[in-house]
């Protein structure tokens, strides 16, 4: 029997178009969203993904994958459209761009979601750019609203892209960033998210008044704020492979452990974001820990 989903993830599952220095291009399942969704379900947390894919042989291969993760098969939708693709023409420096005018990630029907799923969760995950879609974005943040609205906490990874970069995203960041309970955030995204200002962490929190802060700082580790509380995680060491998905592996990592051991401190959920993301560095590709390489990365220190 299925256990009913505590975590219910909502966004974009996509395929990344790499480009290869050979000019080849190389296609990778992918989406912030996605991968913090199979995160959290390699830890242990019943989590259902909530997007849409499409039918064709880049949809059934995130299908595929979505089911091998462990992830609740409910909540994944399928529609016979186009798929959405990131071209990414530079990692370093990176450089994208989007193809999906009319994809299957804007075809998630809310009325197809399991009968009673917002009864069991418990924490719903927003982020990156489903929420700069339309009209994907608008179904997001009205669940957002109902959510919050019967008590139920909202998780929010802004994830900043390129198109993010209008007037609709802004007005949808502050609502949503008013609903959140955890808010993951990168030192880069701060800048983009608030251009010009100062002091854009305090003004995050002005946004988000309720909201403990996860903030990510790539090699120097990460911060945990809530209010004027502090606490600081340096990174585990290890020998870096790659960084694909370590904000998302890190994201999965705080709130699977959120939901494992509610009663444990901050720093110890702050020590399973590291952990989480220190993993996923090692690997290649966007790897998901397991509980036990997160307990024992902890345990080595």
């Amino acid at each position: 029997m299925t256990r009913p989903a505590a975590f219910v993830v909502f966004g974009e599952a996509l395929t990344d178009f790499i480009r290869q220095p050979d000019g080849q291009w190389r296609a990778i399942p992918g989406g912030a969203c996605w991968n913090v969704a199979r995160a959290a379900a390699r830890l242990g947390v019943a989590t259902g993904y909530a997007g849409s894919v499409s039918t064709d042989v880049f949809g059934a291969e995130l299908y595929a994958l979505t089911q091998q993760a462990g992830l609740d098969m409910r909540f994944t939708q399928q529609h016979a459209k186009a798929p959405l693709l990131a071209m990414v023409t530079s990692t370093t420096p990176p450089d994208y761009f989007f193809i999906g005018d009319d994809s299957a990630d804007l075809h998630f029907d809310p009325a197809q979601l399991p009968a009673g799923w917002l009864d069991e969760a418990q924490i719903l995950h927003f982020g990156c750019i489903s929420l700069a879609r339309e009209p994907l974005a608008s179904r997001l943040l009205q669940i957002a609203r109902e959510a919050a609205g019967r008590g139920k906490k909202i998780a929010f990874d802004p994830n900043w892209r390129k198109l993010m970069d209008q007037p609709a995203y802004h007005a949808l960041l502050r609502e949503l960033l008013s609903l959140s309970h955890y808010v993951k955030v990168s030192d880069e995204d701060l800048e983009r998210l608030f251009p010009g200002d100062g002091n854009a962490l305090a003004t995050l929190q002005a946004l988000a008044p309720q909201a403990e802060v996860l903030l990510t700082l790539g090699a120097q580790g990460m911060r945990w704020i809530k209010g004027q509380q502090i606490i600081d995680q340096p990174a585990y060491r290890v020998e870096v492979v790659d960084t694909v998905g370590c904000g998302d592996a890190s994201m999965g990592g705080w709130i699977a452990s959120q939901l494992r051991q509610p009663d444990a401190p901050a720093q110890m959920h702050l020590q399973c974001a590291a952990a989480g993301a220190a993993i996923a560095a090692s690997k290649a590709g966007a790897y998901a820990a397991t509980w036990e390489e997160v307990q024992a990365m902890i345990a080595r220190g």
